[in-house]
């Protein structure tokens, strides 16, 4: 067990993600309690407005002096926040300027990750397999990576925000307009016939992947924000029903993700697993949610690693990562 350490958890956020944040940081600070850490919870507000426990004294759009204080005074920060402004390299550049620690991947990797064009780049050049994807910018012309039917994602959002799916030209426009009311850069991506499942991957530079997990939905629908988050929205099937070999492929492919896109901590990969056995990486996250009965944490409870457990490896990756940057030259 690391030792007694003093841990700023930041929740909250500006992102559409807010609540889960919210939820997710509370998980967590309650845990850290339990193993006898000192806790801060610093929270930002969906305006962007930083405070300690969520107060409104002192509140503000920086980190004034008791946040700062709190942040710099931190043995490690856990940012558990998810989406743009917290999940994306903002944060964790704000830490790395406080030369605080902090849970996590780091600013190129959180952004890159956040950025679903860029990322699929990055996996096609490491050989990775990804659904095939057009990338559309606010005034270009429409277009499809091969017809119907096709899902349209704003390129830096999390949790399904500004996604549906088009099954022809009409609800495609209709697609484009709403993402592009969210980003101004939108993927038109392939739907892919498959499993869809999830695999867990923990570590700096010597990653390991959890169990695959296997996403099960009710009725006809998609993995939606609601599918997510709502009660019943979805089921977590552990180990994931789909062939050994292809089990073991989205393992390795987790991995070399993860170390592709220079991931450190923690990620979540979601994946497709076709008929034929083929994996497709879809995206890595890299602060999935984080409560006790998060996917994350169910995949590695699943490998015999409980949620306080989890955290403590966290914490000592996070100290080993800021010991190893804290001895290079700059």
């Amino acid at each position: 067990m690391t030792r007694r350490l003093r841990v700023a958890v930041l929740s909250g956020g500006r992102s559409s993600e807010h609540e889960v944040s919210l939820e997710s940081a509370r998980s967590v600070a309650k845990a850290l309690e339990r193993m006898g850490h000192g806790v801060v919870v610093v929270a930002i507000d969906p305006e962007g407005r930083w405070s300690l426990g969520g107060s409104p004294a002192g509140a503000a759009r920086l980190p004034g002096p008791e946040v700062a204080e709190a942040l710099v005074g931190a043995d490690v920060a856990f940012p558990v926040l998810h989406g743009p402004f917290g999940e994306d390299g903002t944060v964790q550049g704000l830490l790395e300027l406080a030369g605080v620690a902090y849970v996590g991947s780091g600013v190129a990797a959180s952004s890159l990750c956040m950025d679903k064009d860029l990322f699929k780049a990055v996996l096609r050049d490491a050989g990775i397999p990804v659904p095939r994807n057009e990338t559309l910018r606010a005034g270009e012309e429409s277009r499809t990576p091969g017809g119907f039917p096709v899902f349209v994602k704003p390129a830096r959002l999390g949790s399904s925000v500004g996604i549906s799916r088009a099954d022809d030209e009409a609800e495609l426009e209709a697609a484009l307009a709403l993402a592009f009311a969210h980003d101004d850069k939108v993927l038109v991506e392939e739907l892919v016939d498959g499993v869809e499942v999830e695999v867990g991957v923990l570590g700096n530079d010597e990653p390991v992947a959890s169990p695959v997990g296997e996403i099960v939905l009710p009725g006809e629908g998609w993995y939606d924000y609601e599918a997510k988050y709502s009660e019943g929205g979805m089921e977590l099937v552990v180990p994931a029903r789909i062939p050994g070999d292809a089990a073991r492929r989205a393992q390795e492919l987790a991995v070399r993700a993860f170390a592709a896109a220079e991931c450190e901590g923690l990620a979540r990969v979601d994946m497709f697993v076709r008929g034929d056995g083929e994996v497709l990486v879809n995206e890595l996250n890299t602060m999935p949610g984080f409560t006790a009965t998060s996917v994350y944490a169910k995949l590695f409870e699943a490998a015999g690693v409980p949620y306080e457990e989890l955290l403590d490896r966290l914490l000592q990756l996070a100290l080993a990562r800021h010991e190893r940057r804290g001895g290079l030259r700059y």
